[in-house]
């Protein structure tokens, strides 16, 4: 019989937890690269030793999930079953990049003699607050290890099991390392008040960090005497004008919507310029059809499609949707400033493209359309940290302050001006 998700009943102490990490980030801010990187090793090694147990706690939430009626996106989220292996290979690709802590940068030398930069520090301590996605456990760690940062990390009620599993895995290897187990921290308990708390201790968090819907990125904005970076949330577009070559079209609009449709880079509409419409619109729904995408369509493009079963009119909510499953909106415009408006009026910032042949228009949508990843010929599906070559991420920013897209290494540092003289005084 299923064990229902349990959490222990003491009651937890965020304060302590905060002063806990406080100290611990000083002493990964003096942690050399060395250091750091064999801890992150050991970290990967371990999740690959220890994967039948994290892998059997999966289970278990996954097996909860479907009983509870979690959503499929929910489900293929917390489902880590082929993934473990590729979660570890992320945090080795983090050991191998390049330290961001203590990197110079904007060096000057004013009139007076005064040697003048910057240098990169880390944030200090990290709360990050995440639902149905356990991945984000050991992509936090990894980065916030690599950073010089602690973590204080709080998961939903349905990844619950496997979230213990891997933070007790990844204490055990940062005490193998001679790091304080300190550094990553998890809330053990589901009870949402220590979310209410979690988002007043700035005196010890730096940042906050949401990783859900709509409804918690709200909760920590209202909520929070912390700064928080909110992102994540995407309704992506892709604008198909007079000039896209079709085909190559088609192969990229079929990965952005269906190569893993619960993902917030996933396509959610496509619009396609009126000249090439008639022609290209079916083409789209015969060849994602078959892999079980249905569509909703604006007037336009339901006139071309309205003998297609798979198509229904679109709602007047429809284009706000973010639909995190086998569901395409489409819309037919009239030129390159009717897509522009349309992304404008539905787009939340997270990833919007253009398919075109004609450079003026791609430089055009890339000037013009204020997302944090904007394409050319090419899928929704690269705004992915691990994907743009930064080993992981710890969420996609769509906000504008500090960091947009994909956060990793660098967006988890700050700066301190440094100022060097020789007897100054002004």
């Amino acid at each position: 019989m299923l064990e229902t998700t349990s959490a222990p009943t003491t009651i937890l102490d965020l304060t302590q937890m905060g002063k806990n990490a406080r100290a611990a980030s000083y002493a990964l801010a003096k942690a050399t690269t060395a250091q750091k990187r064999t801890a992150l090793f050991k970290i990967a090694d371990a999740l690959d030793a220890n994967a039948e147990s994290i892998l059997a706690a999966n289970q278990l939430d996954l097996d909860e999930g479907r009983i509870n009626g979690l959503s499929a996106a929910l489900l293929d989220r917390l489902d880590l079953q082929n993934r473990l292996g590729g979660i570890a290979n992320d945090v080795r690709h983090v050991a191998q990049l390049p330290d961001p802590v203590g990197a110079v940068f904007d060096e000057n030398v004013l009139e007076n003699g005064l040697k003048v930069s910057k240098r990169r520090t880390p944030l200090g301590v990290l709360g990050v607050i995440y639902e149905a996605r356990p991945n984000v456990t050991v992509d936090v760690a990894a980065l916030a290890l690599a950073t010089g940062n602690a973590v204080i990390l709080r998961g939903g009620k349905e990844t619950f099991r496997s979230n213990m599993a891997l933070i007790q895995v990844l204490r055990g290897a940062l005490a193998e390392s001679g790091f304080p187990q300190e550094a990553v921290q998890y809330i053990e308990s589901t009870d949402r008040r220590y979310v209410a708390e979690m988002l007043k201790l700035h005196q010890y968090i730096d940042m906050i960090i949401p990783r859900g819907g709509n409804a918690l990125h709200n909760f920590c904005r209202e909520n929070s005497t912390i700064p928080v970076i909110t992102g994540g949330i995407g309704i992506c577009h892709l604008y198909v004008d007079e000039t896209a070559k079709l085909d190559d079209a088609l192969a990229i609009i079929h990965n952005a919507k269906t190569q893993r449709p619960s993902v917030c880079n996933a396509l959610d509409t496509l619009l396609v310029n009126k000249q090439i419409a008639a022609e290209f619109l079916p083409r789209v729904t015969a060849h994602l059809g078959k892999d079980g995408v249905t569509f909703r369509a604006e007037p336009r493009a339901y006139e071309i499609l309205r003998n297609d079963a798979q198509v229904q009119t679109a709602g007047d909510e429809d284009f706000d949707i973010e639909w995190l499953s086998l569901i395409l909106g489409l819309k037919v415009v009239d030129d390159l400033d009717e897509a522009i408006a349309h992304i404008r009026q539905h787009s939340t910032q997270h990833s919007d493209g253009i398919l075109t042949q004609n450079m003026d228009d791609a430089n055009r949508f890339l000037d013009e359309v204020d997302s944090a990843v904007v394409y050319v010929n090419a899928s929704t599906r690269f705004t992915d940290g691990s994907a743009l070559g930064l080993g992981a991420e710890v969420a996609i920013s769509t906000q504008k302050l500090h960091a947009r897209g994909p956060m990793a290494l660098e967006a988890l540092m700050t700066y301190k001006w440094i100022i060097i003289g020789e007897g100054h005084i002004r």
